[in-house]
């Protein structure tokens, strides 16, 4: 069987949220598919994306934001696929000639429609149309033979929703293995750290205000940032509070999760919630709100708290000021986090595309 994986929305030099899943889902899976015999081939737009990515057979093909989009599945059909998984949802499905496995991450727009900032206000707009109802989404993963989601979480909200009549496998993000002490010991200072966009729904301003009530603690932001968001952040924070890093290197956020307290995130909404798995893999206790999708991903080793209550979070960064609750918290953490694995992912995706494909053949 020959498998086509899409691997165009790899970005280069540095992976995003979509391109780590992409790169590590095909890494894990390239074993697995040649031992079954299946020949993987990775779809990709320019060839600065290869050194992201594993040594497999490659194609060109063009850009997913391009008009072309639409009748891609008609020069894929030249590749002869059995089988192609994309890790979005909107790759064009026009005449293909193959079984095809999409993936929907999150619900995350419907309930926050606000665009990622950095788009251009004609995508800004249709974006906000895209998602003033279901039905645009329910049209593009039907053209599907199955579907994937990252978590049971959004996996329920698509059956509660109604969001496809095709089958939904859940395969989920992991971290990437480290190389650590077996038993972390307290770290000396109240470092925090923080891991994601300033969207509106990631609700960093609960942290930076809960910072008031949390003496001699540090909150580490890592990503990059804007200018407006990096002055309505400081402006609510005590002064020196925060510490604004504006992107950093994998090696450095791994360092910084070393000698955290904890990594916090106060999110009203998640698809998945990579950086609570990155910092668990390290033994990093994270505090986060409580919501269904951190209850799925922190399990009994998060620490959780109301993210519209200032109180609540300090309450709660607090709790890990305790010498063994932090050693507990961190036990836990690693023990949680090893239920997130890309190997168990990958075999999981490669289920649904032996299926798919042999439902085609």
């Amino acid at each position: 069987m020959r498998i086509l994986v899409d691997c165009r929305y790899t970005r280069f030099p540095r992976h995003d949220g979509i391109s780590r899943y992409t790169a590590n889902l095909v890494t894990a899976l390239a074993p697995l598919a040649a031992e079954a015999g299946h020949e993987l081939v990775m779809i990709v737009t320019d060839e600065r994306q290869l050194p992201m990515l594993p040594e497999l057979p490659w194609r060109l093909a063009t850009s997913p934001t391009s008009a072309r989009e639409l009748t891609i599945a008609r020069r894929l059909n030249g590749i002869a696929p059995d089988v192609v998984f994309s890790p979005m949802q909107t790759i064009g499905a026009w005449g293909r000639r193959y079984g095809l496995v999409l993936t929907l991450h999150d619900l995350i727009y419907y309930r926050n429609r606000t665009p990622p900032r950095d788009l251009a206000w004609p995508i800004r707009l249709m974006w906000r149309l895209y998602h003033l109802a279901w039905w645009p989404q329910r049209m593009l993963l039907n053209r599907a033979d199955e579907v994937v989601t990252v978590s049971g979480t959004t996996r329920q909200l698509m059956i509660e929703h109604r969001l496809t009549d095709r089958p939904i496998t859940i395969v989920s993000n992991a971290a990437d293995a480290v190389e650590a002490d077996a038993v972390r010991t307290p770290p000396r200072t109240r470092d925090l750290v923080y891991m994601g966009s300033f969207m509106p729904y990631k609700n960093v301003e609960t942290v930076a205000r809960a910072l008031h009530e949390l003496p001699g603690h540090r909150l580490h932001l890592l990503s990059r940032i804007g200018d407006a968001d990096r002055e309505r952040l400081t402006a609510l924070a005590p002064a020196g509070a925060l510490v604004v890093h504006d992107g950093v290197t994998d090696a450095e956020y791994g360092e910084l999760l070393d000698g955290a307290l904890a990594l916090v995130t106060m999110s009203f909404d998640e698809g998945f919630g990579l950086p609570l798995v990155e910092a668990m893999v390290r033994g990093t206790p994270v505090v986060v709100s409580d919501i269904p999708i951190f209850r799925e991903i922190g399990g009994e080793a998060a620490v959780y708290a109301d993210p519209r209550d200032v109180a609540s979070v300090a309450a709660a960064i607090r709790e890990l000021g305790d010498p063994q609750a932090w050693t507990a918290r961190s036990v836990a953490s690693r023990e949680q986090a090893a239920t997130f694995d890309w190997s168990r992912s990958a075999q999981a995706l490669l289920e649904v595309l032996e299926r798919v494909g042999r439902a085609r053949s």
